[in-house]
Parts: structure tokens; C-alpha cells; sequence
């Protein structure tokens, strides 16, 4: 299956998706008339079964904020390959001066992740993975990032179609 955005199809329904704040920050703006506060927001959504997007929302409330985020994170839904909780294979991934890593774990494991990594992670389903940010800890080039790099993970089935190589049904699953 491809890593395309997947708006197109409508695989999930609104109500699947489950919505994570990541960040809250707060701008303000000296004018001749004061001080003007806005409010921006980066949330992730996910459904938990490897569909997971990331937003950002900008108003003058905070809730309004979060809901902009909401809607943005929908239109930027990606479906990432999960088996059994964790990845198929070890993946880098840049954006900015933020580096991620990200690498398949034993069961059991957990997520080992720090605080926007782990959002995405968990909204994506995987419960067994290990990552480390290696670069930038502004947490909107982290989550970028960390989807940049479930992107680009491949399906096992998909590599040995391409390889021409046979795989028994262990892979099936």
C-alpha cells in the first residue's frame, strides 16, 4: 500500500480519529494600542491502527486554535505500515535542523520517545518502537519530522514484490 496522502480515499471515518495538543504557543503583538495576543497550536491525530496527521492552527483563542489544528491535521492524514505495535524497519528523517530515528522494537518494549515524538507515534498505533531526536527540539520541525519519517517506511511485502523474491504467509499477517 502506498504512503500517498490518503484524503482522497476517506478510508476513516471523523469519530476513528482521536485528537493530541502537542503545543500551545502564545505570540504577542506590540501595537500603538497595546498588546495583542494570538494563540497557535499543533495537533495530531490518529486513528490508532497506522493513520495518523499532524496541523497547526493559528486564531486569537485557544480553543479556536485547536480546532483550526484539528481540521488541518485531517487533511494531512498518512497511513503508516504497523506490525505487530511496531515498525518494519529502521528509518531517518529530517526537516529543518530537527533529525529523527526511528527503529522497530521488541514487544514489550513501549514507546521510547520524548514529548512530540511520542504523540505521533502513539496516535499512529505503534505501541513497540525506539527513537531519538538527534537534532532541533522545536517540536514543530520533531512532529514533521517524525511523519516525514512514517512516510517513508515500506511495506515488507511491497520490497520483496519490487526484489521479485517469494515470501512464505509469515509476512501475511
Amino acid at each position: 500500500m502506498s504512503n500517498t496522502n490518503i484524503q482522497r480515499g476517506k478510508p476513516t471515518t471523523d469519530s476513528d480519529l482521536k485528537e493530541k495538543v502537542v503545543t500551545i504557543n502564545r505570540v504577542v503583538k506590540t501595537t500603538k494600542g497595546g498588546r495583542t495576543f494570538s494563540f497557535s497550536a499543533l495537533v495530531v491525530v490518529g486513528n490508532g491502527a497506522g493513520i495518523v496527521g499532524q496541523g497547526l492552527g493559528k486564531a486569537k483563542e485557544v480553543q479556536e486554535a485547536i480546532v483550526k489544528g484539528i481540521e488541518d491535521a485531517k487533511k494531512n492524514l498518512v497511513k503508516v505500515p504497523v506490525h505487530k505495535g511496531t515498525i518494519p524497519h529502521e528509518q531517518h528523517a529530517k526537516v529543518g535542523a530537527a533529525k529523527v530515528m526511528i527503529k522497530p522494537a521488541a514487544a514489550g518494549t513501549g514507546v521510547i520517545a520524548g514529548g512530540s515524538m511520542r504523540a505521533v507515534l502513539e496516535s499512529a498505533g505503534l505501541t513497540d518502537v525506539l527513537s531519538k531526536n538527534l537534532g532541533s527540539a522545536n517540536p514543530q520541525n520533531v512532529v514533521k519530522a517524525t511523519v516525514k519519517a512514517l512516510t517513508l517506511l515500506r511495506e515488507p511485502l511491497d520490497v520483496a514484490r519490487q526484489r521479485g523474491v517469494k515470501v512464505s504467509k509469515v509476512f501475511n499477517g
